[in-house]
């Protein structure tokens, strides 16, 4: 006996449900085939009862059909049902098929066509929410030929004398302006006597459509600019209200609306010193006067800070929505927190000694426990850096730096030695703070960042010793860190005679003093460390090579000839070549040492690169 046959044996045995019954027999189901099989034995009895054009269970299998859809399971071949039921004059019958349209049919479909005239004639029903259904659908599933086919239906609704009607053919009609943006002069003239209604659920939908249109269309931004005064005084009123219990959420009144109100007013605004002008005083009073210890008030002082952000606004002001920032940072939910960050990362440049003021507690986020709220303070933080604060914010950074997440490393060590480079009061202080980043981070430490430090290096003809004893007692402590080993090496090569020459030195309460078979030891111990590769080889044996012509011990020149020959037969070609080339140079004493010269200093100082 094959599959199918069993298949049909099986299926022919499962009960026909109705829709709670067949939600409970899924529910039921131990197994994906179990569920497999209620589903096809259901979906091929609704099939069967479709062709026979039973209309009085249509209703019902239409609905076990959407929830069959909702399981993720095919339900296309019940969209022409769906569109019966549309056409039916029971309101029950026009809400399911309405609802199976939304959900079976997108607006590339060309079955859609054949909807166009039912939700013509239910736009002119007189039963206000038959009407209000096909507003809702036209809203979900509207193509741009039925958006032309239906504006003027539209157009004719927002004037209706129904609230549920108009606020309903409000967001019908930014659907149309989407598909659509050329219709969009057709809704000017209703979209203006919208945002003088009283009703707030037709206010709000007027606002979100003056909004679309005005992100659509410059002139018509313009135009609406001339409707300031009427939304400063809806907010204004919204601000100052009594307990309103219609409107009323945690003892803030119809903060949707207000929320409108100030994105649409920060458009408005934007560029535009009359219009800013007119909605200065309604923002001051909305962020002094909006409750802050609930999210309803954090999100209205929130769309409040963007719109002062956003427009031409005293400088007072912005100082006051930076400080609703600063509050923000202190919130324990780490949203509130995240989006402070966020946007105090983009106002830094607009008024950055406001910024400055909430540092410390910045600097605080970099210890959170979220990684996103570290991600957005550490940019912040550097967004701070200028000469001023210099010190201090690097020392947080560094602090930072140590601690930090591998995936932070490599941006911060960039970062942070661009805003040495840019802002370092003084030489000393810049190579110090370079050093240190090398320490804590020299595996994630870019090409360029170290041939930067070498120029700064070179070019820094007095701290010499300075920077080569520093170098090499963090050699002796490290060799884990490759570019601070690519560092040390090169300096040390570069150098070795004034380490040599420099006698002792104190590093971290030691007095230490450096003999030429002490810094041998130490390449020596680089070469054969376990994070030894073949870059940081090449950079030893060249730099042993130069150390030839600095040391004047000739132990030390010979030990560096046994060193050199121990890699002639290196099986890394390049290493090889070195080794070879070193070697045999020994046998020409008399230009070796103008071989072997100093590197000139290179011009120029450390270029800025990308994150």
């Amino acid at each position: 006996m094959n599959i199918d046959k069993i298949s049909q044996q099986l299926l022919s045995k499962l009960p026909i449900y109705r829709l709670k019954d067949l939600i409970k027999a899924i529910r039921a189901c131990k197994t994906a085939a179990d569920e497999r099989a209620v589903i096809q034995k259901e979906s091929a009895a609704i099939r069967t009862s479709f062709r026979e054009e039973n209309n009085e269970a249509r209703h019902a299998n239409v609905a076990k059909l959407l929830y069959i859809h909702m399981l993720g399971y095919p339900a296309h071949f019940g969209q022409m049902e769906c569109l019966k039921l549309v056409a039916s004059p029971r309101f029950a019958d026009k809400r399911l098929g309405y609802l199976g349209i939304m959900l079976l049919l997108d607006e590339n479909q060309e079955v859609l066509t054949l909807v166009t005239n039912s939700l013509k004639n239910d736009m002119n029903h007189s039963n206000m929410y038959i009407v209000g259904l096909a507003l809702c659908t036209l809203g979900n599933i509207s193509s741009p030929e039925m958006a032309r086919d239906l504006c003027a239906e539209v157009e004719k609704l927002l004037g209706s004398s129904n609230t549920y009607i108009r606020k309903k053919a409000a967001l019908c009609a930014v659907r149309i302006i989407r598909r659509v943006p050329d219709l969009q002069e057709n809704f000017i003239s209703k979209a203006k006597s919208l945002i003088n209604d009283r009703n707030h659920g037709v206010l709000i939908t007027g606002i979100t459509l003056i909004t679309e249109m005005c992100l659509q269309n410059a002139d018509t931004l313009v135009l609406f600019r001339k409707a300031v005064p009427v939304l400063v005084r809806h907010l204004k009123n919204l601000v100052t209200a009594g307990f309103s219990p219609e409107h009323d959420v945690t003892g803030v009144t119809d903060p949707f609306l207000q929320v409108k109100i100030l994105r649409l007013l920060r458009f408005l605004g934007h560029d535009d010193a009359e219009a800013t002008e007119a909605m200065n005083d309604v923002l001051a009073q909305v962020a002094t006067n909006t409750e802050s210890s609930k999210n309803v008030g954090n999100s209205i002082l929130y769309e409040t800070v963007l719109t002062i952000m956003d427009i031409p606004s005293e400088s007072g002001l912005r100082v006051l929505a930076i400080n609703i920032l600063g509050k923000f940072l202190s919130n324990r939910d780490n949203n509130i927190r995240y989006v402070a960050l966020e946007t105090l990362n983009k106002t830094v440049t607009i008024d950055t000694q406001a910024v400055q003021r909430h540092r410390n507690i910045i600097l605080d986020c970099l210890r959170d426990g979220d990684i996103s709220i570290r991600r957005r303070a550490l940019e912040l933080s550097f967004a701070l850096i200028n000469e001023q604060n210099v010190r201090v914010l690097t020392r947080e950074l560094l602090a930072f730096l140590e601690i930090a997440d591998a995936e932070f490393k490599q941006g911060m060590t960039t970062k942070i030695c661009l805003a040495a480079d840019r802002f370092a009061p003084n030489k000393r202080w810049h190579i110090d703070t370079v050093l240190r980043v090398l320490k804590l981070a020299g595996n994630y430490v870019r090409e360029e960042i170290l041939a930067g430090f070498i120029r700064l290096v070179a070019q820094t003809s007095e701290l010499h010793q300075y920077t080569v004893q520093k170098l090499y007692a963090a050699l002796k402590a490290d060799i884990s860190q490759e570019s601070l080993v690519l560092a040390g090496v090169w300096v040390i090569g570069e150098y070795g005679d004034v380490l040599i020459k420099g006698g002792s030195f104190e590093e971290e309460e030691l007095v230490k003093e450096v003999t030429e078979g002490d810094v041998l030891s130490l390449f020596d111990s680089v070469l054969q460390g376990p994070y030894a590769n073949q870059v940081t080889r090449e950079y030893v044996i060249t730099a042993l090579m130069k150390l030839s012509s600095r040391f004047t011990d000739y132990q030390a020149t010979a030990q560096i000839k046994v060193m050199l020959q121990g890699h002639v037969a290196s099986h890394e070609v390049e290493i090889q070549q070195r080794a070879v080339e070193y070697t045999n140079l020994f046998q020409y004493d008399g230009i070796r040492p103008a071989v072997l010269e100093r590197m000139p200093v290179p011009e120029g100082r450390v270029r800025e690169v990308g994150g």
